[in-house]
């Protein structure tokens, strides 16, 4: 729990894959829930905020435009 969250933009990663985002979003969910793995009870709130913070991660890193970089298609 104590791991920073890898950035994923560029210079500091040009190939991001859906792993690393899925991998990033998982990691942020457990740090703000404190849950590694929820109870039965939470694991469907929990499962979703993983989704939808992946889902915005994606949606960031298509957006964005790093100076001094081509803008990624990702």
């Amino acid at each position: 729990m104590c791991r920073s969250i890898k950035t994923l933009r560029p210079p500091f990663s040009e190939d991001v894959t859906e792993i690393d985002i899925q991998a990033a979003a998982l990691q942020y969910v457990r740090k703000i829930s404190g849950f590694r793995k929820p109870a039965a009870h939470n694991a469907e709130a929990f499962d979703r905020a993983v989704a939808v913070v992946a889902e915005a991660t994606a949606e960031l890193l298509s957006a964005i435009e790093v100076r001094g970089s081509a803008k990624s298609t990702g």
